[in-house]
């Protein structure tokens, strides 16, 4: 971690959400640079609401989101896109682009006019594509791939973007899970390797436990806990969030928590 910067990016008594409706009120929050942070709660309690707002696509109506220690509604849309990266929960690809030049999109933050398209440009595009698993895709069309084809596309310009921050919105969906473990892989060695910061809203908590140094869990608009894997994740916290019964075991392959839900009485017992 690298704690002569602990504190990119962090919110200020932020309020935000939907038109006249507050999800999310007075919420003071630091995400710790150069650390994996997972944002963990029920559906509709503000996670998705919580990263639009950090990246600039929500507007508050009190509060700030501070990038670098500014307030980002005062950032140059440009710089805020060369420092932070978002992997949206859904996108739309324009009709007829292919594979290379969607991931290639990714690095129009840095061209202007005087810096056009460069070798180093290029050389981001294919480490994005190639990171991705996506580099036999380029010459394909973006609205004939299958769901699984598309998320891992929309990462790689992401990833070409090559930003310090990245936050990820629900990053596994569409994907099977030999996909999203070797996904969640790639973050966590951008993280450990490269020294990205990452954020993600993830619905597994078995990921989260994984792959998080830092979980934040939300119920109902407020953060109700946060910290570290083992410290965070009990079986009291996900049924007070979650209203589920669970056993918190160690996960042998990590040492991190995993959460087993209680069996029904229902159910069979296979022996």
């Amino acid at each position: 971690m690298n704690t002569d910067n602990p504190s990119r990016l962090r919110t200020a008594d932020l309020s935000i959400g939907y038109q006249n409706s507050a999800i999310i009120a007075d919420l003071s929050l630091t995400i710790v640079d150069g650390q994996v942070t997972a944002i963990v709660g029920p559906n509709a309690c503000g996670k998705s609401t919580l990263l639009r707002g950090l990246a600039r696509l929500l507007k508050p109506s009190a509060g700030q989101v501070l990038l670098d220690g500014a307030d980002i509604a005062t950032v140059h849309t440009k710089e805020v896109a060369r420092r932070l990266g978002l992997l949206p929960q859904t996108s739309i690809a324009p009709e007829g682009i292919t594979v290379a030049d969607l991931v290639a999109r990714g690095r129009f933050p840095h061209q202007n006019l005087l810096r056009q398209w460069s070798a180093r440009d290029e050389a981001a595009v294919a480490k994005a594509m190639r990171f991705t698993g996506v580099s036999e895709l380029a010459g394909r069309l973006v609205d004939e791939l299958s769901g699984g084809q598309r998320q891992r596309v929309w990462v790689a310009m992401v990833l070409a973007a090559q930003t310090p921050l990245l936050l990820l919105d629900e990053p596994t969906t569409y994907l099977d899970i030999a996909h999203q473990v070797e996904l969640l892989d790639l973050f966590a060695m951008l993280n450990r390797e490269h020294g990205h910061t990452v954020v993600a809203v993830l619905h597994d908590l078995n990921h989260a436990c994984r792959y998080a140094d830092q979980i934040i869990v939300m119920k109902a608009g407020s953060v109700v806990a946060q910290g570290d894997p083992t410290s965070v994740i009990t079986a009291e916290l996900v049924e007070a969030v979650y209203g589920l019964k669970c056993q918190i075991i160690e996960d042998p392959q990590t040492a991190t928590p995993l959460i087993v839900p209680r069996a029904s009485p229902h159910l069979r017992v296979r022996r």
